[in-house]
Order: C-alpha cells, then structure tokens, then sequence
C-alpha cells in the first residue's frame, strides 16, 4: 500500500506537516447541515453563516449554532484522528493544519494545530476579540456576551470573512519548511488551504495525499492513498513504526 520511499521518509523525518478537510471528520459521522429536518430544513447554511444574518437576528444564528454544537459534542474522534496523535510523538516537528471547525483533533488530543476555518465549540467577543472556550454566564435576554460587555459571536470563518492571517501565515510556513506533507480528507479545491501541498512539495517535502478519490493534484504529488484515513493512516503507523491501533 505504501512506497519504500515514504517509509524511509518517516523514519528519518524532521519535520511532519499534516492537512485535513472534511473527509475526516465524516469518517466519524460529522454531519454536513444541508437539509437537515425540521426548522433548520428551511435554511441554507449560507443565509445562517454569514455576520449579515447574525446581525440582522444573532438568537436565530446563535440557535442555529447551538443545534451544530450539540450535534457534534455526540460525535468521537475516529482511528485517522488517533494515528495523527501518535504520529506527532515521533516527529521532531509537528504542525497539524485543518479546515474542520468540529474539534475532533483537539479532543483525540492532537497538540499543535491549526485551525484555518476557526472552532465551533469556541466564541469569540466581537469587541474585545477574547476568545472564550465555553460560553460564560454573562447573558443579555437569551444571547451569550462576554465580561466586557460585547456581544458574543461563534469563533469561525464566516461566508464573505478573511481567514486569520496570523494562521494563514504560520500554515504555509509549515507547509514550506516540512520533510514530510499529508493532504487527508481534502478535495484541493479551496483555497487558500489548497496552495499548501504544492507549496510542500516546491520546497523540496515529500507530499502524500489519501483520499477516497484522487484529486486535481494527484499527479502532481509523490504518492496518493486511496482509502479512508481511520484504515490508512493506523496501517501507516504500523508498518513505519510498528505501532498497534
């Protein structure tokens, strides 16, 4: 399933970068929130996830919010998430770069990571910028605001809003000072995440990718996978370090 030359790469790398998209968190049954049933049936997501619809009526937007979180709290991290735990441990460097908003890596208990598109169990002060990890106990009628005052806002990249350039910049120097790059789970069509196996790979990393399918970068890359990542990464880690899932 693997090259002898990813193997090698491994176990003499420095530096591992690793990229998820949503393919990973649907291995865990991470729900997409199109069409669901009932009052959430008569949105799409892009009327709800935009700071126009949160302004206009912030309680529907934060409901809608509620809603995701308690969906998601049921949901546990899968074998890809744990292998990227154990993973870490034998890079040197580790830098895990995700556009998941669900939280899933933070509680398999992957360390250094990049949230690109924000959090979704996190709020975020639109006054003060604090970041809040639960939500307080200061409310005004029926929506959460922080100890200063402001309203309080979910902590994710909206429709129409900038990725947080400070991120931005730490995920692409990742990207470009690696031995080893992963794209796991992502289809390498949004950018700007999609730059950054291409931006390994010029800088001289050995990139792979594993996917269910290949991508427009598959023949670009050193080595695709196909294959859900809870089945290839645990075999990966058995086969470079003799680890058992």
């Amino acid at each position: 399933m693997f090259s002898s030359q990813l193997i090698k790469a491994l176990k003499i790398l420095k530096k591992l970068t690793v990229l998820t998209g949503a393919g990973i968190s649907a291995e865990s049954g991470v729900p997409t929130f199109r069409g669901e049933e009932g009052l959430w049936k008569k949105f799409r997501p892009e009327e709800l996830a935009n700071v126009n619809a949160f302004m206009k009526n912030p309680q529907l937007v934060w409901e809608w919010y509620d809603y995701r979180k308690k969906l998601i709290s049921e949901v546990r991290p899968n074998p890809g998430h744990d292998a990227l735990v154990k993973m870490e441990a034998f890079a040197p460097e580790f830098c895990l770069i995700t556009q998941n908003v669900d939280g899933l890596h933070r509680k398999a208990g992957s360390i250094n990571i990049l949230e690109l598109h924000g959090n979704i169990m996190r709020s975020r002060c639109m006054e003060c910028g604090v970041f809040i990890d639960s939500l307080p106990s200061v409310m005004k009628g029926d929506l959460p605001h922080c100890q200063c005052g402001g309203l309080l806002r979910p902590d994710v990249v909206w429709y129409g809003e900038m990725l947080n350039q400070d991120i931005l910049h730490s995920a692409f120097r990742a990207a470009e000072t690696c031995d080893v790059f992963f794209s796991i789970g992502t289809s390498a069509v949004v950018q700007p995440a999609a730059s950054l196996p291409m931006v390994a790979k010029q800088a001289g990393a050995f990139v792979v990718e594993i996917n269910m399918e290949p991508t427009i970068i598959s023949d670009r890359i050193d080595e695709t996978v196909l294959g859900l990542s809870g089945e290839v990464l645990p075999k990966l880690l058995k086969d470079t370090w003799h680890i058992e899932m």
